[in-house]
């Protein structure tokens, strides 16, 4: 066993043929994405336990390789930040795979598109669980190869395939590099458990092969986090992807890379802080300008919200240089609101896409007198990720510049107010041409998104409004997450 959240992910993954069997049996195409939404849904209940135990002990430590005790076996060390991120991730997927009951409909291979997409997430909730290199890589893996595969599912069109295949070779050079740079702290330590290595490292002398080390792990993570300019493989794989799993690429996947930078640069390499401080605050601002500049540019509304990502990645790697408590909890509650806002915005634009059978916005002016609800709330989710009040994009960005204006970056912070107009004027350009431009021949014919598609944009467009609203209790999960990471003596005592 692993955990309960996790081996509910990994039984329905491999139950999931199955179901999937049984459907074909039935001729019923929503059993498989019901089965999926159930898994998920269980996933969360229990995750909602795994958090009491949590809230309760600080840390839980199970130890999957017996007899050996860490720091030499593979292990689940989960804190408060493990489990805000794979609520994070388990209810973005629960999202998509409700969302795709209808969207998919037409689509052959249900069953592998589900498979998939519960292993994206049980990969995804490994990463974060996990207490050393040896299982946090097993499950990276098993991440990557499941988005691979959901990149390129419409095997039956040149784009998804080129777009999967470039994914695949990018993210297959981050992959080696974190292999590299492992065999490098192993070979140094002797271990590769993160607090054997952060006890090994704390008070070493850093010398050459340590920031080479470093470097490998900044790029390797980084290529996953779409930091500038390991970035070119997102564009196209976001855009290509079938749109709930571009939600979840974008809205929650590419935030794995950015956990596993933080965890990995404050308990390993906490000594070096100086050095990799600043080398993010300057990836952080070239990963702004690039994503923004980008997507000014598009017409094509996913490789625009796809731009848009990068971006925001930028805003999220700046809140990691900033380094203190305030910063981190900034950044990890604009995670949580990107999570929501950018799977509104893919789900709104899959609706968009699967009505008119169209990315271009050209043709997609005026759509709102077809498909008023989903051009409502994509404006609502414009709106919120552009950081205009009172939506919850506003409190994150705005806690993000305030962090590092207290902590002196005050040109760093300037630079992001000034990527937040970029922002605002791209989002306003497309809720200009969706809400007030003349409806052209082809938005003309479009017909609202059916229920099962609505009901997942309206529940997270009430979340863009409520926590904008009422944005307390939500800072207050953020910070206790953000206290977890940099409580590296609480994490190395407890394992060690």
């Amino acid at each position: 066993m692993f955990t309960k959240p996790l081996d509910v992910l990994l039984i329905f993954m491999i139950t999931t043929p199955v179901i999937g069997w049984v459907a074909y049996k039935k001729e019923n195409r929503k059993i498989h994405g019901i089965y999926a939404a159930l898994g998920l849904s269980v996933t969360a209940y229990f995750l909602y336990e795994l958090y009491r135990e949590v809230a309760e002990k600080g840390v839980v430590l199970i130890v999957g390789q017996h007899p050996f005790n860490p720091p030499l076996a593979a292990c689940l060390k989960i804190d408060m930040l493990s489990v805000f991120m794979a609520f994070l991730y388990t209810i973005s997927g629960l999202f998509a795979a409700v969302y795709s009951i209808k969207y998919m409909e037409h689509d052959t291979g249900l069953t592998e598109y589900y498979t998939l997409l519960l292993g994206m997430i049980a990969g995804m909730t490994g990463v974060v669980f996990a207490g050393d290199f040896f299982t946090l890589f097993v499950f990276w893996e098993l991440m990557c190869l499941t988005s691979y595969a959901l990149v390129a599912f419409r095997k039956q069109r040149w784009e998804p395939i080129e777009a999967g295949f470039k994914y695949l070779i990018m993210s297959a050079a981050g992959s080696a590099t974190i292999l590299l740079a492992m065999s490098f702290l192993y070979g140094m330590t002797g271990t590769v458990n993160f607090a054997g290595l952060a006890a090994s490292l704390n008070n070493a002398t850093p010398d050459g092969w340590l920031y080479v080390t470093l470097t490998l792990i900044i790029v390797g993570f980084g290529i996953k986090t779409a930091i500038v300019p390991f970035h070119t493989w997102l564009p196209d794989a976001h855009s290509a992807a079938p749109s709930p799993i571009s939600a979840v690429l974008s809205g929650v996947m590419v935030q794995t890379g950015a956990y596993a930078l933080l965890r990995i640069l404050l308990l390993v390499f906490g000594f070096t802080q100086p050095t990799w401080r600043m080398t993010l605050a300057v990836f952080a601002v070239f990963t702004m300008f690039g994503g923004n500049i980008m997507a000014l540019l598009q017409n094509d509304l996913k490789r625009l919200l796809a731009f848009s990502t990068i971006a925001q990645m930028g805003y999220i790697i700046f809140g990691w240089a900033i380094t203190s408590q305030y910063g981190i909890a900034a950044s990890l509650f604009h995670i949580m609101n990107h999570a929501i806002m950018k799977g509104l915005l893919f789900l709104c634009a899959g609706s968009f896409i699967h009505q008119v059978k169209t990315r271009d916005l050209r043709k997609l002016r005026g759509i709102r007198k077809t498909m008023p609800l989903t051009s409502m709330f994509f404006a609502i989710g414009a709106l919120a990720i552009a950081g205009i009040p009172p939506f919850n994009g506003f409190w994150s960005e705005w806690m993000i510049v305030t962090a590092g204006i207290e902590a002196e970056m005050i040109l760093f912070s300037a630079l992001m107010l000034a990527n937040m107009v970029f922002s605002v004027v791209y989002y306003i350009r497309v809720i200009r041409m969706i809400l007030l431009d003349e409806p052209t021949a082809v938005s003309k014919k479009a017909t609202e998104a059916p229920a099962s598609m609505l009901i997942p944009t309206l529940v997270l467009a009430a979340l863009c409004v409520l926590i904008g609203v009422y944005p307390g209790p939500f800072i207050t999960m953020a910070s206790r997450a953000a206290q977890a990471a940099l409580d590296v003596q609480r994490y190395i005592g407890s394992m060690l």
